[in-house]
């Protein structure tokens, strides 16, 4: 990565303009033309340097619930349960992990009664037991900037 790919990573992380043609405002900023740009993007997405570019919603400020969840599953059955698990479009992410409880994934639903509905959804559908299921609801919430720093924004500060 070079100074200009470093560039390109702070104007996404945060100066993203909200706009009708936001690239082509991010490629004027950067001494780009908007063919650069992407071009570069694309480099960087194709490397795993950038993973995704969306927005990141505050779902509790928009009146959702949101929980992390756990469940314990036979290792024979964990992808079919992965299945069903990301079937939901309430569930943002999910992964496996070397646990009793095996698979853990996030929800963000309307309201808490929609996120039990889920989770016992799930336990009948796989023949799970009550405790097979953990419901972890955010108690206090402790955000992390997780933004990539160059050097130079690292001295500044």
């Amino acid at each position: 990565m070079d100074k200009t790919d470093k560039s390109i990573l702070s104007v996404l992380q945060n100066e993203f303009p909200i706009c009708a043609k936001p690239y082509d405002i991010l490629a004027e900023k950067l001494g780009l033309t908007v063919d650069e740009l992407w071009e570069r993007i694309n480099k960087m997405m194709d490397s795993g340097v950038i993973r995704r570019i969306g927005a990141s919603l505050d779902s509790q400020k928009l009146g959702y619930s949101s929980t992390l969840a756990a469940v314990r599953v036979e290792n024979a059955v964990v992808d079919q349960a992965a299945d069903l698990i990301g079937s939901y479009h309430e569930v943002t992410h999910s992964y496996q992990r070397d646990n009793e409880y095996n698979i853990w994934f996030t929800l963000i639903a309307v309201n808490d009664a929609r996120i039990a509905q889920i989770l016992e959804e799930i336990r009948v559908k796989r023949g799970l037991n009550e405790s097979d299921v953990l419901n972890l609801p955010v108690l206090k919430l402790f955000k992390l900037d997780a933004r990539f720093k160059t050097n130079a924004e690292k001295k500044s500060k």
